[in-house]
C-alpha cells in the first residue's frame, strides 16, 4: 500500500448534522509537542504548520482540537488559524470544553456551566473564527450533564456554536443531551486492545441513530495522552505483517471497520506518519482478520 497516493477520500465521509467530513481526520493535541499536557519537548512550529497543511492537501475535512491542547511553546489552536486560515469552505474543525487549564498549564476542577461561554469564545478566538463548527462537552465525572450541555445549547442558539456533541459518557448521558438539543457525535475512549462494555453499548446506540462515534485514542491505547503505543497485540502484528503496513494503521482501520458513522482522528506532528494514517483508510481487513482482534480483544477485556 503507497501512502503516498492515498487520500483521505479512501475511507469515505460522514456527516456531523449537516457538514460532510471525512472518516479519517486529524487530532491536534500531538501537533504542540510529545507530550502536550506535560510540558514535553516543544514540536517544531514549521514542522506542524507542514503537518496541517499536508492534511488538507490529502483531502481531511476533519480537525478535532481545543484550547486546552497547549504545551510550554506551542497552541494547537493557533498552529491550525497560522496554517489554515482563511479555511476552506469543506474543512470542519471540532473542540472541546469541560476540562481546562490555567495559562500556568495547570489543570483546574471541572468548569462550570456559567464558564463554558468564556471557554467557547477562547477558541472562536484562538482560531480566528465567528462560530465554531462541532462542539464537544467533556464529561469531567459529573453523574449529570444537564446543566453544564444546556449552557452549550444556548450558545447554539446564539450562533455561536453549529452542532453540539458530547465526549466520555454513557448512554443515558447521551439520552439526557438528546432531551435538550440534537448530538450530533459523541467522542469517548475506544480501541483495539481496550474492551469497555458501556463504550460498546454507546457505539451500537450511536450507529442505530445515525450519530457520529469518535474514538480518541484508537492508535495510542493504553498510553493515552503520553503518545502512541508500541505495545501491540500479537493478532495486530500479524495482520500489520500480512498487509506490509504499521500496526498503528491497523488500529485505524480496525476502528473504521466498526461502522460506517465511526470516524478516526489519529494525531501526529509527523508529516510521514499523517501519510500512513491517512492511507489506514484503505486498508480493508477480512471477515476472519476481523474476527481474530475482535476474539484478541475480548481475552485481553
Amino acid at each position: 500500500m503507497t501512502s503516498e497516493t492515498i487520500t483521505a477520500d479512501a475511507a469515505g465521509t460522514w456527516k456531523l448534522g449537516d457538514l460532510s467530513v471525512s472518516r479519517v481526520g486529524f487530532g491536534a493535541m500531538r501537533l504542540t509537542g510529545s507530550a502536550a499536557f506535560h510540558f514535553g519537548t516543544p514540536s517544531d512550529r514549521q514542522r506542524s504548520i507542514a503537518v496541517l497543511h499536508k492534511a488538507v492537501e490529502l483531502g481531511v475535512t476533519h480537525i478535532d482540537t481545543a484550547a486546552f491542547y497547549f504545551s510550554a511553546l506551542r497552541s494547537a489552536n493557533e498552529l491550525i488559524n497560522t496554517a489554515l486560515a482563511p479555511y476552506p469552505d469543506d474543512l470542519v474543525i471540532a473542540t472541546k470544553v469541560g476540562p481546562y487549564r490555567d495559562y500556568s498549564g495547570e489543570w483546574g476542577t471541572s468548569a462550570r456551566p456559567d464558564q463554558l461561554r468564556g471557554h467557547v469564545e477562547e477558541n472562536l478566538r484562538q482560531l480566528g473564527r465567528d462560530h465554531l463548527d462541532v462542539v464537544y462537552l467533556r464529561r469531567m465525572r459529573q453523574d449529570s450533564i444537564a446543566e453544564h450541555f444546556g449552557a452549550l445549547a444556548e450558545l447554539r442558539e446564539a450562533g455561536l456554536i453549529r452542532h453540539l456533541g458530547i465526549s466520555g459518557v454513557e448512554p443515558r448521558h447521551l439520552a439526557e443531551a438528546q432531551a435538550i438539543a440534537p448530538v450530533v457525535s459523541v467522542q469517548n475512549q475506544y480501541a483495539v486492545d481496550r474492551l469497555d462494555p458501556v463504550d460498546d453499548e454507546v457505539l451500537r446506540i450511536c450507529g442505530e441513530q445515525g450519530i457520529a462515534f469518535v474514538p480518541f485514542y484508537a492508535v495510542a491505547g493504553k498510553a493515552g495522552a503520553e503518545g502512541g503505543t508500541t505495545a501491540h497485540d500479537d493478532e495486530v502484528l500479524a495482520v500489520a505483517r500480512a498487509h506490509g503496513v504499521s500496526p498503528a494503521q491497523v488500529r485505524i482501520a480496525w476502528t473504521l471497520h466498526q461502522g460506517p458513522h465511526v470516524l478516526a482522528i489519529p494525531g501526529t506532528g509527523n508529516p510521514d506518519h499523517l501519510a500512513e494514517n491517512v492511507a489506514a483508510g484503505a486498508l480493508r481487513l477480512t471477515a476472519d482478520e476481523l474476527a481474530r482482534l475482535n476474539a484478541a480483544r475480548e481475552q485481553a477485556g
